[in-house]
């Protein structure tokens, strides 16, 4: 008898170790944030992929089941996230005319933007004393998840403490450029995608696709352009002064 109880305690752990259960988590996950984000009416702050997030993380939680074992299932998800970023070349190709006609500004804007997203998390976290695990993890926080998982394991961060930190740059992008295109009165959807796809990263593009197919693709844009050219210096940089 107490083996079987033994056994019945151990199915849940069982079922997260087939990439079916862990799959289907998620798959589930998104659809009820999905869901609840219409509800609330589309909160800029709270998209469904963090609603999802935190209903994944409270299941672990509950369950008698480790965050080990839920990765190893969902494996198979996170293969997809390069293909995924890979697609948003359609976007791009759409829109090429118009991106060619602002190559000028965008060549001149960029470098910069995407050097203070990566310096100012770093310039905070290094004042107030932080280890070089934890700046390895900050350091790529503005990049897509693909580009910056990989930038992560090679300068030694934390794989947890990276996802954390894109959620939480993800959504405070959203809040910031939203608000300050309000207050400085832009209404240009090129403008507003670009600047949401090199400080938010893939959570950043999805919300300017909700926007506009323009400000999505300039977001797309944004982002491909800040991974490519993060993965190429961050590196350099960090081995020379770390």
């Amino acid at each position: 008898m107490s083996e079987l109880i033994r056994d019945f305690a151990r199915l849940p752990q069982t079922w997260f170790e087939t990439p079916i259960a862990a799959i289907a988590l998620t798959l589930a996950a998104y659809f009820v944030g999905v869901r609840l984000f219409k509800l609330m009416r589309h909160p800029s702050w709270f998209p469904p992929v963090v609603i999802a997030a935190l209903l994944i993380a409270a299941v672990i939680a509950l369950l008698p089941i480790g965050v080990e074992d839920y990765n190893r299932g969902a494996a198979w998800l996170t293969l997809l996230l390069g293909p995924a970023t890979v697609a948003l070349a359609v976007p791009l190709y759409q829109q090429l005319p118009q991106i060619r006609a602002l190559w000028r500004p965008i060549l001149m804007t960029l470098p910069l933007s995407a050097t203070l997203a990566a310096c100012y998390a770093l310039l905070i976290a290094w004042a107030m004393g932080a280890p070089p695990e934890v700046l390895a993890s900050l350091a790529p926080k503005s990049v897509t998840s693909p580009i910056a998982l990989s930038l992560t394991e090679e300068l030694g961060g934390s794989t947890a403490l990276l996802m954390g930190a894109l959620m939480v740059t993800g959504i405070t992008a959203i809040f910031g450029v939203e608000w300050l295109s309000r207050w400085l009165k832009i209404r240009d959807p090129r403008l507003i995608g670009l600047a949401l796809g090199i400080n938010g990263h893939a959570l950043g593009t999805v919300r300017a696709f909700e926007i506009s197919h323009q400000a999505g693709a300039f977001a797309s844009l944004g982002m491909s352009l800040t991974g490519a050219f993060t993965a190429v210096v961050l590196p350099v940089v960090w081995h020379l002064f770390v």
